[in-house]
């Protein structure tokens, strides 16, 4: 049984930078086998999805419990915001250093690291005192730290073990679990909370679920060679290793990733948004309706977060598989069926969001279809966005690529969003009446500027589509991208015991 990772081959293929020394190009080296059997490929998705569920409900489990949170520690709507911003703040700084450890050394490595980070901070923070809130704060930014390896590396080890049809399908399983994450890290902060009255065992738990991930991940994962996949498991040993810098000016120049980056970052500034506030903006919508009582003394009612969480899973799951489906069927008629479906439906979606906002004050069940509908479309998008940075950007540059798009996504999307949502709702109630009404029409009208970001999604997307078949072409060309990128011979798929694994 092959063990994920190639033999040394003959005449010294070892020695990977010997001949930077001399002043001519190394010389060409036969390329080394590497296979996996397709059961093992598969069990290492599946694992990886399990990973993926836990990374996605430790972004949105404070969220969850976000009432009981501010009156805990006493923070203000225009400062409880930044929460988020300090989780996703963090995460961003961190996705290069793991983008460019992640395309020079174990993976597995970079992936346990930022198990143990993201989990050791979640359980601390789980016992600090009200009176050290910026504690709290710090934790939620180590969380965010951690959480940023697996954002980064986990994607690219999926496109190093599937190809073409079969990769989009697998893509569309791992990033269901965004959103099925996002809502179960709802669910689950709301429903312990009302179970135990004491919303910080919802962080305790979270640990013992990623105690088992991190022993399947060294266990069942394996590190496959870069771009094996593309190359029938025939990668080649040698050739000098590109500079960071190289590797970002090759990518601002691919404008199929430069373009489907500020897609991204619409998506993500939207999803920031809703996904902090939302539950609070339920809670606030049924008080006015007087459907609900005021909250004055923890536990807050977690039914709202429970509703949100469960809208935002069942969404997901039809969203993303509808929109990988759409894309592996349509491109085989359109080449660029992939980014037009993404500015489609961004662009439905932000009709939806309006008319979900403009609806609320009258009556809640239009709020709640049209949000519905609008969380469907966004989570069409979430594997074919990755699906598009696979295709277009060189097998070793993957983790830059990956790293960049989720810096950039975060800077100006969900690290920011949350925070400037919660500031614009309180500049709006400034010299207004303090009533429940009020603090729901500002929370309302601060969220319409998420319509107009997600429009812009849309036509970045649309960018996009004119860039796709160039920069995919590039992609596949040896000696483009980066300089070890040439050292990589043609030779075929990634096969195993039972053959490629690719679609039909």
């Amino acid at each position: 049984m092959s063990t994920g990772r190639p033999e040394p081959g003959p005449e010294g293929l070892s020695r990977h930078h010997g001949a930077l020394a001399s002043d001519h190009q190394p010389p060409p080296t036969a390329p080394v086998s590497w296979s996996l059997p397709r059961w093992r490929a598969y069990v290492a998705a599946a694992v990886l999805c399990y990973i993926n569920l836990l990374n996605y409900m430790n972004w949105f489990i404070i969220a969850g419990v976000l009432l009981d949170v501010q009156k805990c520690f006493q923070i203000s709507d225009s400062n409880v915001g930044l929460l988020q911003t300090v989780f996703i703040g963090c995460l961003l700084l961190s996705a290069p250093v793991f983008g460019y450890l992640g395309d020079r050394h174990s993976r597995k490595a970079m992936l346990s690291f930022g198990i143990l980070l993201w989990s050791g901070a979640g359980f601390s923070s789980s016992f600090i005192s009200p009176q050290y809130s910026w504690l709290f704060f710090l934790s939620r930014g180590i969380v965010g730290a951690g959480t940023a390896s697996y954002s980064t590396i986990a994607p690219t080890i999926l496109g190093d073990l599937f190809v073409k049809d079969q990769r989009t399908r697998v893509l569309a399983i791992f990033y269901i679990f965004i959103p099925v994450g996002s809502g179960l890290g709802y669910v689950l902060g709301s429903a312990v909370t009302e179970l135990t009255r004491n919303w910080r065992w919802a962080l305790r738990i979270m640990p013992c679920l990623e105690a088992v991930a991190l022993v399947l991940l060294i266990a069942l994962v394996p590190d496959p060679p870069r771009g094996a996949a593309e190359k029938h498991g025939e990668v080649a040993m040698g050739g000098p290793r590109s500079s960071w810098c190289e590797d970002v000016r090759y990518l601002v120049r691919n404008w199929s990733f430069v373009w489907s980056t500020f897609g991204v970052t619409a998506m993500t500034f939207v999803t920031g948004a809703l996904g902090f506030w939302v539950p609070k903006f339920l809670f606030e919508a049924r008080l006015v309706h007087g459907q609900q009582l005021p909250c004055l003394r923890e536990p807050c009612n977690s039914q709202d977060s429970l509703i949100f969480g469960a809208l935002t899973v069942v969404t997901g799951i039809i969203g993303v598989i509808l929109g990988a489906e759409a894309a592996r069927r349509f491109k085989k008629v359109n080449p660029r069926a992939e980014p037009l479906i993404c500015a489609s439906s961004l662009l439905a979606t932000a009709l939806c969001l309006y008319l979900a906002l403009v609806l609320v004050p009258t009556t809640l069940l239009p709020f709640y279809v049209f949000l519905a509908l609008g969380e469907l479309l966004l989570s069409c998008n979430w594997a074919v966005v990755a699906d598009i940075l696979l295709s277009v950007v060189v097998p070793r540059c993957r983790g830059t690529a990956e790293a960049l798009q989720i810096t950039v996504g975060h800077v100006l999307g969900d690290a920011s969003s949350p925070y400037l949502t919660g500031l614009l709702s309180s500049a709006l109630r400034a010299g207004r009446p303090d009533s429940y009404l009020q603090h729901f029409l500002s929370l309302q009208q601060s969220f319409l500027c998420c319509a107009f970001v997600i429009t812009l999604g849309g036509g970045c997307f649309l960018l996009t589509a004119l860039y796709l078949e160039r920069d995919q072409a590039q992609a596949g060309q040896p000696g483009t991208g980066t300089s070890d990128s040439k050292d990589v011979e043609s030779q075929g798929l990634l096969s195993g015991a039972e053959g490629p694994l690719e679609g039909p």
